[in-house]
């Protein structure tokens, strides 16, 4: 039977057990598209990446004899979308029956079953065999449930798949070692260079500017540092276990403004696009670990398999379980517009400068910047969930809806109103003084609250409190925030409103 099968651009497992053999009935479809490149306006980089990468995907497959069409796009026969292009191509093979991999998108995932259901052959969809849960298991896992507490979810993955276990209990006699992962990075100790490919893509960056895609963020065509295959993708999780591993966990949440990377890893580009797996990752890296016990403290470890096992796995989970109503989450009924800094990094308050401008330049910002910074800002001058979710997508090389869309309007803007993050992840500037040295090279002073070099973030802070008390009144976790609002002096709150109103209105005098 002739088939044609279908593969995204975020599906390029190689070890998918569709390749396990080749099968000369088989056709796979591959198309770069206007669909996918438009739908929000992506970071350059971004575009780049995932163009190299389906390139090197369909020449690694091809070269080992499967059998490929690969639309370019700018390629005439490209019609462009995902229902024509299957539409022709199925009639061109001959098809008898048509295969895709379930999409990680629900936008693609409804695409998808109503093309299928329009096709006059025979239709299958199967797994994409990349993740270590299945689209509902978290939702069976919470039935009965009031909330989606993600730590239980963590356990019961360590349990399952028995990671980090020891005669069933957690290695190292605690599940969690997160009390240990918030140090300040203050120079030492010295951080590895980045892993460094020094790719040429001006070819592909022309193609790109001749089809007329528009993006926004820089790029250095002469030294593209990005994983774009397989390879790549093994070669910076093996750089991450000798030289970052180390002291990932103590300085995971760590910020400052003449290193960029820290000790991340900077594999989430590689798994979100399926290059490589969340198994392999962490198969890895516990190898690793237990092979230099003595060198490497669990909390390092813990503290990254965390991230992938329990919350990636959680945050897909969570997607499926919410969607499509979670796409219009705004619970605490946010209207304003994301200010034009967002896009040019210009800006003299220094946090968001540096988080922003990075952001810019290298279609990356970890965690904590995104967070506690960027997502911090937003939220406390009441952005608009819709806009801080276009943004997030679009400048971040490692965003695609399920995990970028659970993470903004959930953890960062609480726009669910706890399904995912128990309490809003809101900071004057004494956390963000905490963490890093972007405080120090400010024009405004983490310190004051009020004045005009005061910092703005903490007249915002207690504004948003103020705005939004009503929304917390239940919420236990905001009890104490909610006590010392209570008893800010009337004339001090009034004068704090007030400097925050001036923020939100003209962000751009800031």
């Amino acid at each position: 039977m002739k088939k044609l099968r279908l593969i995204l651009g975020d599906q390029l497992n190689e070890q998918h057990s569709w390749f396990e053999k080749t099968d000369n009935d088989v056709t796979y479809i591959m198309a770069e598209m206007r669909q996918e490149t438009d739908y929000v306006k992506h970071h350059i980089q971004k575009v780049v990446a995932f163009f190299l990468s389906m390139r090197s995907f369909q020449k690694e497959l091809s070269d080992k004899g499967h059998r490929f069409i690969y639309l370019k796009i700018n390629d005439t026969d490209n019609p462009q979308d995902l229902e024509e292009i299957i539409g022709k191509y199925t009639t061109s093979t001959g098809a008898e029956k048509f295969e895709y991999q379930l999409p990680d998108e629900y936008r693609l995932d409804e695409q998808l079953k109503v093309i299928s259901e329009n096709l006059p052959i025979t239709t299958e969809a199967v797994d994409s065999e990349h993740f270590y849960t299945t689209r509902y298991e978290l939702k069976n896992f919470y039935s009965g449930k009031k909330q989606y507490v993600m730590e239980s979810f963590y356990r019961m993955m360590r349990k399952k798949h028995d990671i980090m276990m020891v005669n069933g209990q957690p290695d190292g006699g605690k599940w969690n070692f997160d009390h240990s992962n918030r140090k300040k990075w203050t120079g030492k100790p010295e951080i590895p260079p980045e892993r460094d490919f020094q790719k040429d893509v001006n070819d592909v960056l022309k193609e790109i500017k001749t089809s007329g895609i528009k993006t926004i963020g820089n790029i250095n065509a002469n030294n593209f540092n990005w994983p774009t295959s397989r390879v790549d993708s093994l070669s910076v999780l093996n750089y991450f276990c000798k030289n970052l591993l180390i002291h990932f966990g103590d300085y995971q949440d760590a910020l400052h403004s003449e290193q960029k990377f820290l000790f991340h890893s900077r594999l989430s580009f590689a798994m979100n696009s399926k290059m490589i797996s969340p198994k392999e990752v962490i198969d890895k890296v516990l190898d690793y670990y237990y092979e230099h016990t003595g060198e490497i403290h669990i909390s390092q470890v813990e503290g990254f398999v965390r991230q992938i096992l329990g919350w990636r796995e959680y945050m897909r989970g969570m997607y499926w379980t919410s969607m499509p109503s979670y796409a219009s989450c705004n619970k605490l009924d946010n209207h304003n517009k994301l200010p034009d800094f967002y896009w040019t990094g210009d800006t003299k308050m220094n946090c968001l400068k540096q988080a922003i401008t990075q952001s810019l330049d290298e279609a990356y910002a970890h965690h904590i910047q995104r967070l506690m910074i960027t997502g911090n800002y937003a939220l406390l001058t009441q952005v608009h969930p819709d806009e801080v979710d276009d943004w997030y997508l679009g400048i971040y090389i490692d965003a695609i809806q399920w995990v970028e869309i659970t993470n903004t309007r959930g953890m960062s803007q609480f726009a669910d109103a706890g399904l995912i993050a128990t309490k809003p992840y809101v900071s004057s500037a004494n956390y963000i003084n905490k963490m890093g040295n972007y405080c120090s090279g400010c024009t405004y002073s983490h310190t004051k609250k009020l004045g005009k070099n005061a910092c703005p973030f903490n007249a915002l802070y207690w504004n948003f409190l103020d705005d939004k008390k009503e929304h917390f009144a239940n919420n236990h976790r905001m009890n104490m925030m909610m006590s010392l609002l209570e008893k800010k002096n009337g004339k001090e709150l009034a004068d704090l409103k007030e400097r925050a109103k001036e923020v939100i209105e003209h962000p751009e005098r800031f």
